[in-house]
């Protein structure tokens, strides 16, 4: 890959990491049954967007430049596990579960619906 594919990677995913904040910032209160929504809309959001983007055809420059960069920051494995430990950790197990297998359904459910789109 180019020079140029390589900074447009950091780039935007500095921009990723960014949008990243600000939608769990504007979502960090938890739920009424405490799911840490923010970074679930995150990941949801990413995936359905990564599908659209992945079944759009694009070239591979720009799956690695928006796929990796944009999407690969703005989404997050890492919050996700850290919030489903955390609620292992407060004693709600099964919150966890539903939180873990949710984010797991419904994320694969929107990478198809993102490539169906596309």
């Amino acid at each position: 890959m180019s020079a140029a594919t390589w900074v447009g990677v950091a780039l935007l995913g500095g921009v990723g990491a960014v949008l990243r904040h600000v939608v769990d910032a504007a979502l960090v209160s938890p739920t009424a049954s405490g799911l840490p929504l923010g970074i679930f809309v995150v990941n949801i959001s990413g995936a359905f967007a990564l599908g659209l983007l992945a079944g759009s055809g694009v070239g591979d420059g720009t799956l690695l430049i928006m796929g990796t960069g944009l999407l690969g920051a703005f989404t997050t494995f890492s919050t996700w596990m850290l919030q489903t430990t955390v609620l292992l950790r407060d004693g709600r197990g099964p919150l966890a579960a539903t939180y873990v297998t949710a984010s797991v359904a419904i994320g694969f459910l929107a990478v198809a619906a993102g490539r169906g789109l596309a």
